[in-house]
Parts: C-alpha cells; structure tokens; sequence
C-alpha cells in the first residue's frame, strides 16, 4: 500500500506561474481593497464590480499554465497516494495531472447560486448579473470570502488526520482555519516545509527547504522517491 502524502498548497506556489498572489505589501488584492472584491457585504455593495473581478481573474488563467512544483506533485502519485488540500482557486493542479484535490476557498471556474455555498456548477466564461441557476437564482464565483464558512474543512482535517508525510509549499499558514491543518497530523508524520519566508517557524526543521516552490520541489522528490 502506497504511504499517503498529504500536501497543503498556497499562492505561493502558483505565484511561480504567473498568477498574482492574494495580497500585495500594500494589502490590496490587483489595486481593490480586499473588503470590496472579497467579502459578502462588498458583494452586497457592488456585485457587478466583484463580478467583473473575478471575471478578470477567470481570464488570466488562460494565460498561466502548471509550473514544475504542480507538476512533480503530479509525477509523485506514481509512489505515493497523494491528496492536495489548496487555498488556491485556480485549475493548475488539475491540468498539471493531479487527481486528488481539495479546494478549500473555493474555484474561480465554477459558479454557484448566491443563496448557498453547494450546487456550484462549472462556468468557463464571464459571470454577469442577470445569469441565474436552473432554479431562477443568481449566480456569484464560488469563492470562500472572508466571513464566510469554509465547506470543505472538515473533509481537509480528516484527509490531513491520515497522512504518512505533510507538505507546506507556498503559504504562509496565516490564514485560517487553513493553517490549522498542521496540527491535526499525526504525530508519527514526517513534515517538509517549502517556503521562502518561514524560516522563523521551521528554521530548526531538518526538512524545512528555504526556497522556491519549484526548486524545492525538484529536491523534495529526490529526497522522497530514494525513500521508497
């Protein structure tokens, strides 16, 4: 039986691809505050507006494709069983080959109706005021915004209560409950961290790699693949 490899992927490691990152140094997400194009009262406020965000975050993911961190995580379902728990709402682990994938906040290619967080339904183009459900409900993205409940938690605590081996690529565990995660590991779990910036955290970690998504990575499967 393959050992499960549990991994927790953020911006970080999509940010390698192009895609800008959540929050720029001067907290704001692609020049809107984060409140405004995040939030259910900034959706309250100016749907058409969070709406046509999104829609231009939708588009960019044409232009972006899987790096080789995504791509390794890929390669690595050959030795491990391998389930990618991600705060990310792109579709670059998928087209990386990944087959096993927990979106925690939510994905930016699908929809869903404004009056529940399930029925979300695939949507490829742009979203608009006026596109509606089978039921007659408005659609908004189907993205976790702040105050909000995260569906899939549960689920991600009890894949992460299972893992033989836990990977921390990209994020910065600061936002929860995502980062609480790693306390629900076993205590007999090996632990990597990939991470440029979290050397305070995991600097004494004999498996903590102080760099790049890809470049750590590519070391992390050597170092794995010689153990099986």
């Amino acid at each position: 039986m393959k050992k499960k490899l549990v991994v927790l992927s953020g911006a970080g490691i999509s940010a390698e691809s192009g895609v800008k990152t959540f929050r720029d140094s001067n907290g704001l997400w692609e020049n809107h505050r984060i409140e405004d194009v995040a939030s259910p009262e900034g959706y309250e406020r100016n749907p058409q507006m969070v709406l046509d965000f999104y829609n231009a975050r939708r588009r960019q993911l044409k232009e972006v494709f899987p790096n080789d961190a995504h791509k390794i995580l890929a390669e690595l379902e050959e030795f491990f069983d391998v389930e990618i728990i991600t705060q990310n709402v792109d579709d670059l682990h998928e087209r990386a080959g990944s087959t096993k994938i927990v979106h925690l906040h939510g994905e930016l290619k699908k929809a869903r109706p404004v009056n529940s967080d399930k029925k979300a339904i695939p949507w490829e183009g742009d979203l608009n005021l006026g596109d509606l459900n089978f039921e007659g409900i408005q659609l908004r993205p189907h993205i976790v915004w702040f105050g909000e409940m995260v569906p899939e938690m549960n689920k991600a605590i009890a894949i992460a209560e299972k893992a033989d081996i836990f990977l921390v690529i990209g994020t910065s565990l600061q936002v929860y409950p995502a980062a609480s995660l790693i306390h629900y590991i076993p205590k007999n779990c090996d632990l990597f961290v990939i991470d440029p910036h979290l050397e305070n955290n995991f600097a004494k970690e004999q498996n903590f790699f102080k760099s790049s998504a890809t470049a750590g990575m590519r070391q992390l499967k050597d170092i794995l693949t010689k153990k099986e």
